[in-house]
Parts: C-alpha cells; sequence; structure tokens
C-alpha cells in the first residue's frame, strides 16, 4: 500500500480498522459487527468503498469471522502468500486499495470449497 494511502487512512478509520487494513492485523475472533450477520446487500472495502462480497454468498463457519464463498467479481480480492505467525495461509486484500482483508482456505463447505475468512473491522455493509 502507498504511503499516502496510508497517510489518508490513518485519519479516516479508526483505530482497530486502519490495524487490520493498513497493518495486517486481526481482529478478535467472535468480537466482529458483521460475523453473524445474515441481511441481504453487499460488503464493501472499508478504506476504498470497492464491493467485495455479496450477502448470499455469506456462511457462519464457525471461526469467529465473517465467512464468504466466492468474491462479489473476479479480480475484486487479489490473493497474496502469507507465512507470518509460523503459519502457511493465503492473505487476501481488496484489489483496488491493497488493504487487508483475512485470509483464504480451502476448506468452505460450498461447491467452491473456498472460506474467504474476514475482518469484520475491514468491511462496510450497504443493504438491499
Amino acid at each position: 500500500m502507498k504511503q499516502d494511502l496510508k497517510d489518508k487512512l490513518k485519519q479516516q478509520l479508526d483505530a482497530k480498522s486502519y490495524h487490520v487494513i493498513v497493518e495486517k492485523g486481526t481482529e478478535m475472533p467472535h468480537s466482529g459487527e458483521y460475523n453473524l450477520h445474515f441481511e441481504a446487500g453487499t460488503y464493501h472495502c472499508k478504506a476504498c468503498g470497492a464491493p467485495l462480497f455479496a450477502a448470499e454468498t455469506k456462511f457462519d463457519a464457525g471461526c469467529g469471522w465473517p465467512s464468504f464463498d466466492q468474491a462479489i467479481a473476479e479480480g475484486s480480492i487479489r490473493e497474496h502468500f502469507d507465512d507470518s505467525h509460523g503459519m502457511r495461509r493465503t492473505e487476501i486484500t481488496c484489489a483496488q486499495c491493497d488493504g487487508h482483508l483475512g485470509h483464504v482456505f480451502n476448506d468452505g463447505p460450498t461447491a467452491s470449497g473456498l472460506r474467504y475468512c474476514v475482518n469484520s473491522v475491514s468491511l462496510d455493509f450497504e443493504a438491499e
């Protein structure tokens, strides 16, 4: 993420969202606003507003973070290898602003086989 965007987001976001989106942090499990949120609508990147996930792709994975089985559109999410914290994972970021969202795993219960595990504080929700 470019420094000018980091500076802008420092002014725009609350401390928890900034920590997750810019510093690649993680919110505590079961603490996020959208963990058990199942209203119809669209989840957007909190940093730039880009649409990321449709509500109908959300499911309760029991992991403590909002989980989706697919992105809203091809190219809306970028994947990056992440070997931090002694683990091998695939980080997901917003393709538009490169803000950290969470990780994607190959253990989803639907036909996609994917579980996009996302921090609530990196999302905004727009109801239908």
